[in-house]
């Protein structure tokens, strides 16, 4: 990257790019497909079998395949057109989840095709991710990657609700027939929106490697990179504060509250983080950048009060505080995508996607175990304080790193 501080973008600067309002429309069908897919075959699955742990557990395996394709499949992006990967991905997924919606399927089959579903989305996530710095430039990625967070938020808060209405008007197939034509209508938009660009140029000099070769080339950057190393380790913060989302409602029962209270709970994370990354987007590019430390300590210090089993209204501001200081992910995404190669966009993409959902998933188990031994309250205070002295040594190193690059990651030019 080259060194330089920059203006902050504006909103209708980054919606004018028409390949952006392509990928952004596209990005919205991708999650709300995502979460009509998941009402649909928990319904599914639970009329055919009324087991509540094959429920979970079909719903379990719409996250648990990231980890293993994430970091195998995310490399496609590196070595073929991205535009070409996106619509070829979202054509097999839209058929994946037709033949989803086949009746007389056995369950085995129906939850083969889901691990399938799941696995072609690693290398259009991949894909994606990789496009979108090469669409906009400098802070309009910022700027666009905000807009795009924003409406995950958002399709997270309103997708299981108007997913389950989707279910109850059309049925569980019809409902998978809808999640098929998102998909699409996705590749359509893709294709009439997206300029076709060549497969990411390697270095002149760097020799043609294997697949399993240019993943491991991946790991190796980020694994030898300390500006790297240093967002991956702030993006693993996540671990600690996402917790919150696991023991929401037996910290509920705790606090005397009921399901209410845990939806209530769980909404509020999501939302303090909607708000969070509206007011990060007004700062400056380069407070941003210094302030990722500082804030993954903000985002787990709201845990440790709730050892006091406060009610439920200074929880959902303690952990809507949490959301917001949240939004560090942000920019810390965004510095660590403009910071890699393009040529190895799609495997650093898997990779940090990989540690990411990894910690969140260990996070929220050790949470739980920590739970059944002592108590909800105790267990995420716990969890919050070993949350901010990992965030004092992430941001510890951040900082050290931005020194070592003299300002080529945090700051862009046009």
């Amino acid at each position: 990257m080259v060194g330089g501080v920059v203006e902050r973008a504006r909103w209708r600067d980054v919606f004018g790019h028409a390949e952006f309002r392509a990928l952004f429309l596209a990005g919205i069908l991708s999650v709300a497909g995502d979460q009509l897919a998941r009402v649909a075959l928990s319904v599914l699955v639970f009329e055919r079998t009324e087991s509540a742990g094959l429920t979970a557990l079909t719903y379990a395996l719409t996250y648990v395949p990231d980890l293993l394709f994430g970091p195998l499949l995310a490399g496609i992006a590196d070595r073929y057109p991205r535009r070409r990967v996106m619509i070829i991905t979202d054509l097999a997924r839209a058929v994946l989840v037709a033949a989803m919606a086949i009746g007389a399927l056995p369950l085995i089959i129906v939850i083969l095709l889901l691990i399938a579903l799941q696995a072609f989305g690693s290398p259009f996530n991949a894909a994606r991710a990789a496009t979108l710095p090469v669409v906009l430039p400098g802070d309009h990625y910022v700027l666009g990657k905000a807009a795009n967070d924003m409406v995950v938020q958002f399709s997270q808060v309103l997708g299981f609700g108007t997913g389950g209405l989707a279910v109850v008007a059309v049925g569980t197939s019809g409902g998978l027939l809808l999640d098929s034509g998102t998909f699409l209508l996705s590749a359509l938009l893709i294709a009439f929106g997206v300029h076709a660009r060549p497969a990411p140029a390697k270095q002149v000099d760097e020799p043609r490697r294997s697949y399993f070769a240019d993943m491991a080339a991946g790991a190796s950057l980020v694994l030898r990179t300390p500006s790297l190393r240093a967002l991956i380790a702030l993006a693993t913060i996540a671990g600690f504060y996402v917790t919150v989302e696991g023991l929401a409602v037996p910290y509920a029962n705790e606090i005397g509250g009921g399901p209410k209270a845990a939806g209530l709970l769980l909404a509020a994370s999501p939302a303090g983080a909607v708000v969070g990354m509206w007011l990060i987007t007004l700062w400056p590019p380069e407070r941003r950048m210094r302030l990722l430390g500082p804030l993954a300590v903000a985002a787990c210090v709201p845990l440790v009060f709730c050892a006091f089993t406060p009610g439920l209204l200074p929880t959902l501001a303690l952990w809507g505080l949490s959301g917001m200081a949240s939004a560090y992910h942000l920019p810390t995404s965004a510095a660590f995508v403009q910071a890699v190669p393009d040529h190895q966009r799609g495997q650093a993409f898997g990779v940090a996607s990989t540690a990411l959902k990894g910690s969140q998933g260990l996070g929220i188990l050790l949470a739980g175990l920590i739970a059944d031994r002592t108590s909800p309250s105790l267990a995420l205070a716990v969890v919050g304080a070993a949350g901010v002295l990992a965030a004092l040594v992430a941001g510890t190193a951040w900082a050290r790193a931005r020194q070592g690059s003299a300002g080529t990651v945090e700051t862009v030019t046009e």
